[in-house]
């Protein structure tokens, strides 16, 4: 299947751009390569493979939760510029 110059506009308008004749002709050429390696791909038989989200198998490596001890709340305040009894202080977003 190639695409045709027409059709390449017709992407073009759709994508809003602005391409020169030059380009489009450039362009045109490298979507029917493109297009021409994607048809190179329906010869080969994937009945018996399983369609996969990626190309090697991905697991999620999680470590144990673990406890352990955390800071005070003084500790945790230490910094703070205007801490309210053991709590943050901070600017009223809704009136």
């Amino acid at each position: 299947m190639k695409i045709t110059e027409d059709e390449v506009r017709h992407i073009v308008k759709l994508a809003r751009l602005t391409l020169s004749e030059e380009e489009l002709q450039t362009y045109s050429g490298q979507l029917n390569t493109i297009i021409g390696h994607v048809e190179q791909l329906s010869v080969l038989d994937t009945g018996g493979i399983e369609p996969t989200s990626h190309v090697l198998p991905i697991t999620n490596v999680m470590r144990n939760d673990l406890a352990a001890p955390s800071l005070s709340n003084e500790d945790a305040l230490k910094n703070a510029p205007e801490p309210v009894d053991k709590f943050y202080r901070v600017p009223k977003i809704i009136e």
